[in-house]
């Protein structure tokens, strides 16, 4: 591979700008001499336009200036899922990734529902995968189909990720609103994982190409979502809301395969490979920080 600008310029293209990907860019940006990033709509677009983003429209169909930017990007983050489809970003603009000279590391935003139902179960990277929702296995395909696309000099890195949680999303600001719900379910428990710790992952990846390929991005201490609440009301001074079993709460669709997987995710390689301590370990450490910086109030 041709030494090119990408090494002493780096361009870090996002597809999509979600929650995740634009708390990256806030924390570690400056790592970077460029960068852009997508989003679906016009309206997205002109909502997101910051002097330090480079705003690209894809909406499926990739634009000459998303193309440009593929073809010129030395960092590729993805954060678009796939659908009944397919994987959009994969077929608009995978052609030119897997040919370019200047791509040096490509993240993949994914979830720990491609481990499916592990009984309870501590759950490594390692860990067979065995998706059970029709999402879940569209991640799964997708993961295999990027890390494809990883070859001497450019590390392709997938991240399964716990619920996310951080500033304006989190039980503080769900209890503010009322729509904290305190749901139980015998033996159940959930990871989570604070937004700011995702983004530190995605920079000591950066650092470490040789690690991986695979991490599993999910705090220490997996816990009932129903401690969660309880917590967040206590630091609130409120009372949390009743108990409910799950049978009887009106669930989504999305909401019943969530609770019908239950799993202990181990972050074994971000400790190991890449020598990172999370910066809240547990939900108690990260909802105190919210708390102090007024969430929730």
């Amino acid at each position: 591979m041709q030494t090119s600008t990408s090494d002493t310029h780096p361009f870090l293209l996002v597809l999509g700008m979600g929650y995740s990907a634009q708390r990256f860019v806030e924390l570690y940006g400056e790592r970077f001499a460029r960068i852009a990033g997508t989003a679906r709509s016009l309206d997205k677009l002109a909502a997101r336009k910051t002097r330090r983003v480079e705003s690209l429209l894809f909406d499926g169909a990739a634009q000459p200036e998303l193309l440009k930017a593929a073809r010129e990007a030395s960092h590729v983050l993805v954060s678009i899922p796939p659908d009944e489809r397919g994987d959009a970003a994969l077929s608009a603009l995978g052609g030119i990734f897997k040919n370019s000279e200047n791509l040096r590391w490509i993240g993949y935003l994914s979830t720990t529902a491609v481990y499916g139902d592990r009984g309870g179960a501590w759950t490594h990277e390692d860990t067979p995968v065995m998706p059970q929702s029709a999402r879940a296995k569209r991640r799964a395909e997708a993961e295999t189909a990027w890390r494809d696309l990883a070859q001497p000099g450019r590390a392709v890195h997938v991240f399964r990720l716990s619920g996310i949680y951080g500033p304006g999303r989190n039980a503080l600001v769900d209890l503010k609103k009322g729509e904290a719900r305190r749901l139980t379910k015998i033996g159940q428990v959930f990871n989570r994982i604070h937004v700011d710790d995702i983004a530190a992952v995605l920079a000591a990846a950066i650092d470490h190409p040789q690690a991986g390929p695979v991490f599993n991005v999910a705090d220490d201490e997996p816990a009932p979502s129903s401690d969660v609440v309880t917590f967040a009301a206590g630091l609130l001074g409120v009372f949390p809301p009743p108990m409910m079993r799950v049978e009887e709460a009106n669930l989504s669709d999305m909401a019943k395969s969530f609770w019908s997987e239950n799993k202990r995710i181990a972050p074994t390689r971000i400790k190991e490979e890449l020598g990172l301590h999370f910066q809240f370990p547990t939900y108690r450490e990260g909802l105190r920080a919210l708390f102090v910086s007024g969430e929730g109030r």
